[in-house]
């Protein structure tokens, strides 16, 4: 990157202009429904965020409600609040942890500028507004199919730990701006 251009950088609840509803509802039950398994240190921001930003008719404490009761207020949340979605999106990558580590490695032998692994992603403002060029959810997909031809992740799996690894949303990027698009 150029060190003399000032960093763009989105809120993380921007990431739902680049997913449907289906798939935002499947990652939120997923997540939900996996919090037993995850440890306390991603378990407890999910639900201070749950307590404070979800309404749940009946429930003083949200967090405690049923996953089928949670679901609906919860993407309700997570569509206006970028705290939430990023405490979500590192849960629901934990969850995916062999899925991370892989598209880690392809992204990294592709040549992104990644931050490590393991870093606190919830910690930065959001996303970054600047695209790979010649980079697609496609051709990472390609990719990873290529190197991982025994995974069964999808599509949609492999897009989202590409965007969240990352931290960049698919804008284009300078040089697809200036490119003739092919259809």
């Amino acid at each position: 990157m150029d060190e003399n251009k000032e960093l763009e950088f989105l809120p993380f609840h921007a990431i739902n202009e680049f997913m449907n509803d289906e798939y935002r509802l499947r990652v939120i039950q997923e997540t939900l429904n996996g919090l037993p398994s995850l440890s306390t240190d991603l378990r407890k921001p999910i639900e201070k965020f749950t307590n404070h930003m979800v309404k749940i008719p009946g429930f003083r404490n949200p967090s405690k409600a049923p996953v089928n009761l949670k679901i609906k207020p919860f993407i309700e949340a997570f569509e206006k609040q970028p705290q939430l979605v990023a405490v979500t999106l590192t849960a629901w990558a934990d969850l995916h942890n062999e899925l991370k580590n892989q598209v880690f490695e392809l992204l990294h032998t592709r040549n992104w500028e990644l931050l490590p692994i393991d870093i606190d992603r919830t910690k930065l403002p959001g996303f970054l507004i600047v695209w790979p060029a010649n980079e697609t959810f496609d051709t990472i997909y390609q990719a990873y199919k290529e190197a991982f031809p025994e995974s069964n992740a999808n599509n949609d799996d492999i897009s989202l730990m590409a965007v969240w690894l990352s931290l960049r949303l698919p804008y284009p990027s300078t040089n697809q701006k200036n490119a003739k698009t092919t259809s």
